[in-house]
């Protein structure tokens, strides 16, 4: 199972869907989908709400490995079920999509320029509760708001530290320092960090792979040197925030980079739809992404 896993999350055609949003995101989430505040009495029927629509993309006839290579999971996704089967195990037997998990606890206060991700005591448990749900690898988000030296250093340190703890586990991390794109020197930022990713390749033990979620690029295929390094299974690109008409076309310039996006992926679907009008408006997004990291 890891090897043939092993084989779509490298190689494969297709892009990675972050299904992951969490706490914070979710009434967000829901409310793009047509779900308002008020539909949910706590925290737990948020959760089933978010749920809900989170299987009725996975389980649209759209949503197949011929397409979407990966599903990024959010830890309570991951311990519900879909049928009655776990979703991740749901993901890769009956839809063919290589599960990843969302292990971050969010983020810390500003410093330097960057928001590092909160400490994460818990995450050895967590890691071996994924192994156990037939997870292939895990994902981590870090924030970079400025072109600030020390405050990238640091992101990219802590990433790659935490990175190595979750091979340990047999698992593959996608380290995420997403560069915020509204900011006026998100290029400099990317030189950056680009730089510190190469410099702390160097810590991946030998015969180990990991991947890369990071912010579309200014310049394009800037970060081609880490699509062919070795130690790099893929780069994958998220949307921040871009449209998915804007995130495609931005895509599509960055040879061997695929998709990995969230809201460009669920923009346009609506929980007052159909499921043939879900359905349409879902496969739609998913040909779309699909070349565009076909292209790339």
């Amino acid at each position: 199972m890891v090897q043939a896993m092993t084989a779509q999350a490298a190689g494969k055609d297709g892009f990675i869907a972050a299904l992951d949003q969490s706490g914070g995101s979710t009434p967000k989430a829901l409310k793009l989908y047509g779900v308002e505040e008020g539909a949910w009495s706590d925290e737990a029927g948020m959760y089933d709400l978010i749920h809900q629509m989170r299987t009725r993309i996975i389980k649209s006839p759209a949503f197949t490995g011929d397409k979407v290579m990966g599903a990024i999971l959010f830890e309570q996704t991951m311990d519900r079920d879909v049928d009655g089967t776990p979703t991740a195990q749901y993901l890769w037997e009956k839809r063919g999509v290589v599960p990843f998990l969302k292990v971050d606890k969010g983020l810390a206060d500003e410093k330097d320029g960057v928001k590092l991700m909160k400490p994460m005591p818990e995450l050895d448990a967590l890691l071996e509760r994924a192994v156990a749900h037939g997870v292939f690898g895990t994902k981590m988000r870090s924030v970079i708001d400025a072109a600030n030296p020390a405050g990238i250093a640091a992101v990219v340190a802590q990433q790659f530290e935490v990175g190595n703890q979750i091979l340990g586990h047999g698992l593959v991390p996608i380290i995420e320092p997403e560069v915020t794109i509204s900011i006026a020197d998100k290029a400099e930022a990317e030189d950056i960090l680009l730089a510190e990713i190469q410099k702390n390749l160097d810590k991946v033990p030998a015969g180990k792979q990991i991947m890369l979620k990071l912010t579309l690029p200014t310049k394009a295929n800037l970060y081609k040197p880490l699509i062919d390094d070795p130690r790099v299974m893929r780069v994958v690109a998220l949307s921040g925030g871009y449209s998915r008409d804007d995130a495609n076309a931005m895509l599509a310039q960055n040879d061997g980079m695929i998709a990995s996006f969230s809201r460009a992926l669920t923009e346009g679907l609506s929980a007052k739809q159909s499921d043939a009008e879900f359905d349409a408006m879902l496969g739609s997004a998913i040909d779309s992404i699909f070349e565009a990291s076909r292209k790339a």
